[in-house]
């Protein structure tokens, strides 16, 4: 199979496709034939290794010394379940199925336990749409849920027109939030809507100065510093930080043994049932997805750069199969 191999660490130019050995579906296990993944944030940290100083070196231990330990990248997939194993009962051959699971999924197939984050797609979506939903949706909601959000409450998203930022738009609002995005004026009706009541432009206006203040901050980009934090909230404000860095965990910390505002920082995870959940809402007309651009599969390397820029607009989709096969499914 047709695989996106990433040879060392560093610039977009380091992946490249390469012809690989398919795999073989165990006992638990379904095998995917990918019609379509993405280009994330993650994938980009990941690929150019821009780990916070404090983190280098067990990073560097866990995920290879000198080059990439799993040298296949891609967390997000959807396509079709092409075989599972003699053990499985929640999928069969010929589902269409999507997901997310970290390392991987920049290939032709992809193989994964059934009980992982796995689900069957809505009939209403294409794989293009379905593949851009799981890492921003899934991390929207393990962070919003972590603030408990309830009706009434003023939301600011840093970055609402990014993968996650998008998501945490729709369902901040979904759990009956006031929400404001934080993003660039060429977003600004994208964010709208999303279902943002209120959109700052970060380029001409400080959200810490502009004398509101917001229940919770969720900080998709991670230039939310504690000084903004604290001019920005009131004395029980909750800031989620989504992609903090380093830092994010010593606020989190501090936070927790002083003062009564909390930082949040934590790790997602990729629960089935969570991606369930996700499912019915998009199936319901609730949430949908945001796809920045399309790229075919021997074109990867322009989606690196693209999740590379930072400008990305929700989703970078990679078309595995060729959009006539896309169309034909």
């Amino acid at each position: 199979m047709k695989t996106a191999v990433q040879t060392a660490y560093g610039a977009p130019s380091v992946v490249v496709i390469r012809d690989t050995p398919k795999p073989v579906p165990n006992d638990n296990e379904v095998l995917v034939k990918v019609m379509a993944t993405t280009v994330t944030s993650g994938d980009s940290r990941m690929r150019a290794f821009r780990i916070p100083a404090a983190f280098w070196l067990p990073a560097r231990l866990f995920m290879g010394i000198n080059r990439p330990r799993k040298a296949v990248l891609g967390a997000e997939f959807a396509g079709t379940v092409e075989a599972v194993g003699k053990s499985v009962t929640r999928f069969k051959s010929g589902d269409r199925a999507f997901g997310l699971n970290v390392y991987g999924c920049h290939a032709e197939y992809k193989v994964l336990p059934e009980d992982a984050g796995i689900a069957t797609m809505p009939d209403s979506l294409g794989f293009d749409e379905a593949a851009a939903i799981p890492f921003g949706a899934l991390t929207a909601q393990f962070f919003l849920r972590l603030a408990n959000i309830t009706p009434g409450q003023h939301v600011l998203v840093n970055g609402a027109s990014g993968a996650v930022g998008a998501f945490a738009v729709q369902l901040a609002r979904h759990y009956g939030a006031h929400v404001t995005g934080v993003c660039s004026s060429d977003n600004a009706v994208l964010v709208r809507d999303l279902g943002a009541e209120t959109v700052i432009d970060y380029r001409t206006t400080d959200f810490a100065r502009s004398g509101q203040l917001y229940d919770v901050i969720i900080d998709t980009v991670g230039n939310v510093t504690l000084g903004c934090f604290r001019r920005a909230t009131p004395a029980t404000g909750i800031l989620l930080a989504v992609d903090g860095g380093g830092t994010a965990f010593v606020r989190a910390l501090w936070t927790k043994f002083v003062g009564t505002r909390k930082v949040l920082a934590t790790v997602s995870a990729d629960r089935q049932a969570d991606l369930e959940t996700v499912r019915d809402l998009v199936a319901a007309g609730t949430l949908r997805p945001t796809i920045d651009s399309r790229v075919a599969f021997a074109d990867i390397v322009q989606a690196h750069a693209r999740a590379d820029s930072r400008r990305k607009r929700g989703a970078v989709v990679v078309r595995v199969a060729e959009p006539l096969a896309i169309a034909a499914a």
